[in-house]
């Protein structure tokens, strides 16, 4: 009986050997050593992310990220995206993360992981014509409102506003032309976006309804989307972006866009 005792128990630390060496053979796989970083951008959303005159990604998502990826000391790779496609691409693995002025919802994160926010700023409608009544759903009903597809800005129209007509576009651009040439009663967007685009081809349009700010839609700020099992990288950022904040970099940056702070 006691020989039996013996083989059994050697046996169990046989095993018990094998699954240690397993786990010390595989720990060095596990942990990702991050030397390059992919940037997924969109490249149509000015002045957070577009492509200057010759042909470079720029734009306050654009300096953000450099400045990350230095502190990080990282190579960063910036890849453009469509923006209805953008999140799909990332699970696929064209790009490690993605910056792109992408608003941290509940919703959202059921498919990525987000930092810390680098920004927040307020959604607000434009007209370039005759104002309604008022912003209320009631004040634009029967109206055509318009707003870039695959957005938070279009989520909450077609929610809300369902006595309007909502026109969805590819680009932010797109929806601001019509607009322009008054195909659109009224535009919804990050109020930064439109308004740089008021500065030059939007002279003459102008806000109308008080800054919209609800959670549910719009999240509480920008962050950067990762992969779910990305958690080292995620922590990184989160590091990196706390140290940009605290040294007067984030500032920086943020002087050279706009006139007052949007984090």
């Amino acid at each position: 009986m006691k020989d039996i005792k013996d083989i059994i128990m050697k046996n169990i630390i046989r095993a018990l050997a094998v699954v240690l060496l397993v786990v010390i053979a595989s720990g060095p796989t596990l942990a990702k050593k991050w030397t390059t970083v992919r940037i997924g951008t969109e490249g149509a959303y000015p002045p957070f992310n577009y492509f200057d005159a010759n042909k470079n990604l720029v734009g306050f998502d654009i300096d953000i990220a450099k400045a990350l990826c230095e502190r990080m000391k990282v190579k960063c790779v910036f890849v453009a995206q469509d923006w209805d496609g953008i999140i799909p691409a990332l699970l696929a693995k064209k790009y490690d993360a993605i910056i792109a002025s992408m608003s941290i919802t509940e919703e959202r994160k059921k498919k990525v992981d987000f930092t810390d926010k680098y920004y927040n700023t307020p959604a607000r409608f434009a007209t370039c014509g005759k104002k309604p009544a008022d912003a209320s759903p009631a004040g634009m009903k029967g109206l055509t409102i318009g707003a870039q597809s695959s957005t938070t800005h279009a989520t909450y129209l077609e929610d809300v506003y369902k006595d309007s007509k909502i026109k969805l576009y590819g680009t932010q651009d797109e929806a601001n032309l019509d607009l322009k040439n008054g195909r659109l009663d009224a535009v919804l967007a990050d109020s930064i976006v439109l308004l740089e685009w008021m500065k030059g081809a939007g002279k003459g349009c102008e806000f109308f309804g008080p800054e919209i700010k609800d959670e549910k839609y719009f999240g509480k700020g920008a962050g950067i989307a990762v992969r779910k099992e990305d958690k080292d990288l995620k922590a990184m950022f989160n590091k990196a972006l706390a140290e940009i904040l605290k040294d007067g970099t984030y500032e920086k940056i943020n002087k050279k866009y706009f006139p007052f702070s949007i984090y």
